[in-house]
């Protein structure tokens, strides 16, 4: 399975204002590549489930997601999501829960970082485990300075 298909993905969603920047050579990706999953994912499937620790990111190659918050008296749509956005940094960072559901809602393909191998990563290629960080920050970042997104960082 290619990363590719998810390379040009990033470098085309330059419109989103919350987009996950990420410039790397080829010989770059093919290593990120190595410590990725890729998942096929169908509409209903859950990538994230809100209130687990599991700490996670998802790289968006194809499809859409749609992020929503359950209460005990409304499930509110924060955001939908499409190729080359990322979700899950929030709790990647912050080892808490995750505050939100994450639901497939068009058939596609994510790329799976875990937290052990972003520990693997960071030990073997120092530099682009820095430059994964640093663009997952900015992510955050991005969604916290817009008041309607911050809910949204997962």
């Amino acid at each position: 399975m290619s990363i590719q298909n998810l390379s040009r993905a990033i470098a085309d969603n330059n419109s989103s204002s919350d987009a996950f920047a990420l410039t790397l050579n080829v010989q770059q990706w093919e290593t990120l590549a190595g410590y990725l999953q890729p998942i096929e994912t169908g509409v209903g499937d859950v990538l994230i489930e809100q209130g687990t620790h599991d700490r996670s990111v998802y790289f968006l190659e194809s499809g859409a997601i749609s992020v929503h918050r359950v209460s005990s008296k409304e499930q509110m749509k924060l955001a939908v999501l499409m190729p080359g956005s990322v979700v899950g940094e929030g709790s990647f960072f912050s080892r808490q829960p995750h505050s939100a559901n994450v639901v497939v809602t068009g058939a596609g393909r994510v790329w799976r970082l875990t937290a052990i191998r972003f520990a693997e990563m960071s030990n073997r290629q120092p530099n682009l485990a820095l430059e994964i960080a640093m663009g997952l920050g900015a992510v955050i970042a991005k969604r916290m300075a817009h008041r309607s997104k911050r809910v949204a960082v997962t």
